[in-house]
């Protein structure tokens, strides 16, 4: 296995760093104070092509490849300190437009993806119900067949970009009967009858990434906009959080390696009891755990993305990456709080905001516990 990258590959990293820097940061407290979505950033990403990294030139994308998409989401990590703006444009990217690129009709990729790909459009997936989180399939969404069109009620909740999108993948029970089987996946759009969403919800962290309630009332959806075929939802769903996994992770390791940098300089520059704080070897372990923590997220990380580049699948792959990761970040984050004392404790630093953004990572994409539980399973467990 050769992880490394493409001189190619470190260059596209660069310049999606660079461009962060310059083109993402401006007024990012002010947005996370006041809960607001950056859609200059939204459009600028657009402009960059982050939106289409991963689709076909044909449909208006960069067609880049998996590593290369995985080293640019970690640049982005590394130079954006919006948090909930790359959050919202990975689940744009890997829960809406590959689940289309892979299971959708030529008219639904063609009709959609050309929009998602240039920002024009908005996109996400609606899963996760009032009473059923990690349980994800016993929702109780259901969607009736009737003439040329589904009709579907229930209700969604905690769904990233429900108060923006302009298109969401829904997941109903089509056939009770059949269990997992009986699931369906559904493109609606914001404008079909029926359709709304609720308020946009008030979270610890991600604060700039709109989050809220969807509310499917009878909401009619033309039968060509079921995404693959009847009873087709858990193949979806188990695909596009395969990718998910790794590439939306990808950020956190951006995010953590910016994080010891800035560790690195701290504790090189700050003086405690006549000497820098990095001399202190209850000081200098910390560094090299998180360095430890940081190196071993991005070689699970970018095994993924090998697998993924060779056609295979990565189930046990991608759910210990998002484990490993995602707690990872959270440890590092809470390592860098303590190292900079009351002033990571601060809010006028990024530490405690880094730190609240870094625990949602252990909830969404499923749960720690639902990883273990996947990578257990396929170890007979």
């Amino acid at each position: 296995m050769d992880f490394s990258l493409t001189d190619d590959q470190i260059t596209f990293k660069k310049s999606a760093i660079e461009f962060a820097e310059k083109t993402l940061n401006k007024g990012a407290k002010e947005r996370e104070r006041n809960r607001e979505f950056n859609q200059d950033g939204w459009e600028k990403c657009a402009e960059f092509g982050v939106q289409g990294l991963a689709m076909p030139e044909e449909y208006g994308g960069l067609g880049m490849d998996i590593m290369t998409c995985v080293a640019t989401m970690e640049g982005l990590g590394f130079g954006c300190r919006d948090s909930g703006l790359l959050f919202a444009i990975n689940s744009h990217i890997w829960t809406c437009e590959s689940p289309i690129l892979k299971f959708g009709s030529d008219y639904q990729r063609r009709k959609y993806l050309p929009g998602l790909c240039d920002g024009s459009f908005k996109g996400g997936h609606a899963m996760t119900e009032p009473d059923s989180g990690s349980d994800a399939f016993s929702m109780k969404c259901k969607a009736v067949k009737k003439g040329d069109r589904y009709i579907i009620n229930g209700a969604k909740m905690f769904i990233t970009n429900a108060p923006i999108a302009d298109i969401l993948l829904v997941f109903a029970v089509t056939d009770a009967t059949k269990g997992i089987a009986g699931i369906s996946t559904f493109l609606v759009e914001k404008d079909f009858i029926g359709f709304s969403t609720g308020k946009p919800l008030e979270m610890m962290g991600l604060k700039t990434s709109p989050i809220g309630e969807v509310i499917l009332q009878d909401c009619e959806v033309p039968e060509e906009n079921m995404l693959g075929k009847e009873g087709a939802g858990a193949a979806i769903f188990n695909s596009e959080m395969e990718w998910e996994r790794s590439c939306l992770f990808a950020t956190h390791v951006g995010a953590m390696a910016k994080d010891l940098e800035e560790c690195i300089r701290y504790v090189n520059e700050r003086q405690q009891f006549g000497k820098p704080l990095g001399k202190y070897q209850a000081i200098s372990h910390k560094i090299a755990d998180m360095q430890v923590r940081l190196e071993l997220s991005r070689l699970v990380l970018y095994k993924v993305a090998w697998l993924k580049a060779q056609g295979k699948r990565a189930p046990i792959e991608s759910a210990i990456a998002k484990l490993f990761v995602s707690e990872s970040y959270v440890e590092n984050c809470m390592e860098a709080l303590q190292i900079h004392g009351a002033y990571g404790y601060s809010a006028e630093m990024d530490l405690e905001r880094n730190l609240r953004d870094s625990i949602a990572g252990k909830i969404y994409s499923g749960t720690s516990e639902i990883q273990k539980n996947i990578i257990a399973s396929f170890l007979g467990l």
